[in-house]
């Protein structure tokens, strides 16, 4: 056996499965209009749903839910609100580069993750009301943030796994948008709405956005100093920079 064949079989070394799962990371790629004709299989809604609900979670308290979106009429509603949400943002003077969110209208697929805030009583807390137990509160707030968005990563993975373009929605917290949708999908007031997972058949080819390099992100043992980005370096990335790489092709960026 070859030094290489002895290396795939480690058990703690296996190199051709990271890389069969790296194809998976490269493949998710976001698309914001879909073949609108497709039907996606019931099967692979509980298949994506399967892979949900094996993420990691704090306390394993697995505190969400998710609601397969099959009938037009709701999509079509919840794809309206975005796009009266756009129409805000504009209204507010916001200078942030918002998708069309008529294509949510055009997802085959759609899937809305719910989460139950009320597990935060799961994690370290005092439940005292005291300072120091707000102090935990917080921290609580974050494990179950956490643990929702690792849940909904790995939705993405199984979608474009089985060959969907995916589209991570996450303007959802707004407490109108809570107030507006909850009706729509039956949804209690205990519970919160915190993302929307579109996918389906892509309407024009996807295209892999742009990420920083490696060696931006990485420190060995201690944070590196000389990639720190100090407040007025984020505020020149978001003025000059944001718009040039957002919402496009790397290969395009200069």
């Amino acid at each position: 056996m070859t030094d290489d064949a002895l290396m795939e079989t480690e058990p703690f070394n296996q190199t051709g499965r990271y890389e069969q799962f790296m194809e998976v990371i490269r493949a998710r790629m976001t698309s914001r209009e879909f073949d609108a004709d497709y039907v996606v299989p019931r099967e692979h809604h509980e298949m994506i749903i399967e892979a949900a609900r094996h993420a990691p979670s704090g306390a394993d308290a697995q505190p969400w839910h998710f609601i397969a979106i099959t009938e037009p009429g709701i999509k079509d509603q919840l794809g309206e609100h975005f796009v009266q949400e756009r129409y805000r943002r504009k209204e507010l003077g916001m200078n942030f580069p918002s998708p069309n969110y008529r294509g949510m209208k055009t997802a085959p697929g759609l899937i809305v993750v719910v989460a139950d805030f009320r597990y935060v009583k799961a994690f370290p807390v005092l439940g005292d009301g005291s300072e120091q137990d707000r102090l935990y509160t917080e921290n609580a707030e974050r494990i179950l943030l956490q643990s929702v968005a690792a849940s909904t990563m790995a939705a993405h993975l199984a979608a474009a796994s089985l060959g969907y373009a995916v589209w991570w929605v996450t303007a959802i917290g707004q407490e109108e948008a809570q107030r507006e949708l909850r009706p729509l999908l039956g949804v209690p007031d205990e519970l919160a709405l915190m993302d929307i997972m579109c996918f389906g058949p892509p309407k024009k080819p996807p295209y892999k956005r742009w990420k920083k390099r490696l060696d931006e992100v990485l420190s060995w043992d201690r944070y590196d100093r000389t990639k720190f980005q100090t407040a007025a370096d984020i505020d020149a990335w978001i003025e000059n920079d944001r718009a040039r790489v957002m919402y496009r092709d790397e290969s395009r960026i200069d």
